[in-house]
């Protein structure tokens, strides 16, 4: 297909009229089946703000200069709306992302502050929080609805086991990511420790997976890939009524399929599943070796940002790039919290900080 002939069916197609496009939901109404195989412009009309074309189906298309510029064979504006990820180390620990309660509550700009910090940082606190389940709750249904899962939607948690997983216990949790189990892992995710009676320990780890994942790739680029390529089966299967495993097992490391960028980690050593799809020995032998590379990263307390949680300051984390993990501990601990899903979080972080209008025009 030529390029004149390629923008011509692309442009048609992409028509931003009522007719074309639904004014209110904005989704597609154009069948392009119903368009002439020979489609071709008869005006072309070059106006102060963008193109108008009146096509040889008599339709007539306008253009913004900004969307023909945004949406051109030229490579994407990726960047369009994002900043760089910032990455980071323990040293985070002088000066933490921290979002004040009442402003998330009290306006939409609060929000866009909140979540701008959780794109870049991957992490935020967020203080003067009243120590109970309602106000937790309602901090999380500022981004978006909270995501169910087999451990309900809203969750509180004791060490009781009362759901077999090992953060229903009071073990030592390395350094992961949750729900690896899930096609779809949960993106967000918030913890509220609400009380600590009768023990001590129990300090909170962060691990800024992108930054481990990046030094990984530049001392050990073979480790990398490997990490990249082999697939981890897992499951969460401790209840009786569940076993969940994803559709297809992935690794540890997923990328965007034209840029090549990192975009989600998968990491659970405690939820994975039994390795028996080897290409071959090698393989095997290359995949533990780079996990003992992985881990030695993960584990370098230059890596770690340990604290302890405190009642009426929880903490929300990007569950795509941050792993997390705590110390032991005794006593009895009383956390709330819950997930949210991770195209929810970018929705609300993109329309809280760039507007409606710039969002839509990029679609």
């Amino acid at each position: 297909m030529g390029r004149d002939v390629a923008a011509n069916v692309t442009e048609r197609d992409h028509c931003r009229c009522d007719k074309c496009r639904h004014p209110q939901t904005l989704q597609k109404l154009v069948d392009v089946v119903s368009l002439p195989e020979k489609l071709e412009p008869t005006t072309v009309e070059q106006l102060e703000d963008g193109v108008k074309i009146k096509w040889n189906d008599e339709h007539e298309s306008f253009f913004t200069y900004k969307w023909l510029h945004l949406h051109s064979y030229a490579p994407r504006l990726e960047k369009y709306y994002s900043p760089r990820f910032k990455h980071w180390d323990s040293s985070i620990a002088e000066n933490p992302p921290v979002t004040e309660y009442e402003k998330i509550m009290e306006s939409d700009e609060g929000v866009a502050e909140w979540t701008r910090k959780i794109y870049i940082h991957g992490f935020s606190f967020i203080s003067g929080v009243p120590p109970t389940p309602e106000a937790t709750e309602r901090l999380l249904n500022r981004i978006a609805f909270i995501r169910n899962t087999h451990y309900g939607g809203f969750w509180e948690v004791i060490p009781d086991l009362s759901s077999k997983d090992l953060a229903y216990d009071n073990i030592p949790l390395r350094a992961h990511t949750d729900t690896t189990y899930f096609s779809d892992p949960c993106g967000l995710q918030m913890f509220h420790m609400l009380s600590h009676t009768g023990g001590t320990g129990g300090e909170s780890l962060l691990v800024d997976g992108f930054r481990a994942a990046s030094i990984l790739r530049k001392e050990h680029p073979e480790a990398y890939k490997i990490l990249s390529k082999v697939r981890v089966p897992a499951h969460a299967s401790g209840n009786a009524d569940v076993s969940i495993r994803p559709y297809a097992s992935m690794p540890t490391f997923i990328h965007h399929p034209v840029n090549g960028e990192l975009l989600q980690l998968r990491w659970n050593p405690d939820d994975r599943g039994t390795m028996d799809r080897w290409a071959n020995e090698d393989e095997t032998e290359e995949w533990y070796a780079a996990v003992r590379l992985w881990e030695g990263i993960l584990r370098d307390e230059k890596s770690e940002y340990v604290f302890q949680l405190q009642p009426g300051t929880p903490v929300i984390f990007d569950n795509w790039r941050v792993l997390h993990g705590r110390r032991g501990f005794t006593g009895v601990r009383r956390f709330c919290g819950g997930y949210i899903n991770r195209d929810d979080f970018y929705s609300r972080y993109l329309l809280t900080n760039y507007g409606r209008e710039r969002v839509i025009e990029a679609i």
